[in-house]
């Protein structure tokens, strides 16, 4: 159990640190299907399409493990 726990946090981690660097280049948050809107001044982001990517990457990924 504290192995997984470990390497769980490894990959938040790691996720969180190469995050901003990679979307750039994945263009996650920009995919078809994520919704991005401006309602009285405010900024409203709705990321469905790269949610459901990214679940289906994990996915694939903890299916090889």
């Amino acid at each position: 159990m504290l192995k997984w726990l470990v390497v769980i946090l490894v990959v938040v981690l790691l996720a969180g640190l190469m995050g901003p660097r990679s979307a750039g280049g994945l263009r996650l948050g920009r995919l078809p299907g994520d919704l991005a809107f401006r309602f009285r001044g405010r900024a409203y982001h709705f990321p469905f399409a790269s949610t459901v990517l990214l679940s289906l990457l994990a996915w694939l990924l903890l299916r090889m493990l």
